[in-house]
């Protein structure tokens, strides 16, 4: 075990989540806050690769009378879902810890699931996504009490504003999918 000075941590050279010491970015947080942040924000970054792609097949395949509606919403919404990638992963290295490093890694620790079907009705695909991103909210409810619990106020606010960005989204999925003039949940 060697003490690095600049960090204040031990690290272990046989643990195979240590981080590489070129790597190594000095930080406030204990190294098992970084561990336990980063492990809570990696499977956002995959999700939220995931969801923009399905956002943007379900954007390249909507078919039907909403269409134009349908079609820019998706778009806009998309959008959003990957500049949130950036910003996570980026929160992950500026804490001291690693993120993403290929598809592979990313299909290991996403939960939303791919859809591959040949046509999917627009009202389906409205409803697949807004489940997604409530499956989201709860996955960054869970990311930030990991960082309240280790005192990292700015993941914590980085949370806060893409919970409140994808709870819009799931409302406007919400809206976009019910039944003209019916009260349906």
């Amino acid at each position: 075990m060697v003490l690095d000075v600049l960090t204040g941590r031990l690290a272990v050279s046989k643990n195979k989540n240590a981080v590489s010491p070129e790597l190594d970015t000095p930080t406030d947080l204990s190294q098992e806050g970084v561990d336990k942040i980063s492990a809570a924000l990696n499977p956002l970054v995959a999700d939220a690769f995931a969801l923009y792609i399905k956002t943007k097949n379900f954007h390249w395949h909507v078919s039907g009378r909403h269409f134009h509606d349908y079609h820019l919403m998706l778009d806009e919404q998309a959008d959003a879902i990957f500049a949130s990638i950036d910003e996570l992963a980026e929160r992950v290295r500026k804490i001291g810890g690693t993120t993403l490093r290929s598809v592979g890694h990313l299909a290991k620790l996403k939960t939303i699931s791919d859809n591959d079907e040949q046509f999917v009705p627009p009202r389906e695909m409205l409803r697949e996504l807004m489940n997604d991103n409530k499956q989201m909210v709860v996955a960054m409810r869970k990311a930030h009490e990991v960082a309240d619990k280790y005192d990292d106020s700015a993941t914590a606010s980085i949370l806060e504003n893409f919970i409140d960005a994808t709870e819009r989204r799931t409302w406007f999925l919400f809206e976009a999918s019910r039944q003209e003039g019916g009260n349906e949940a």
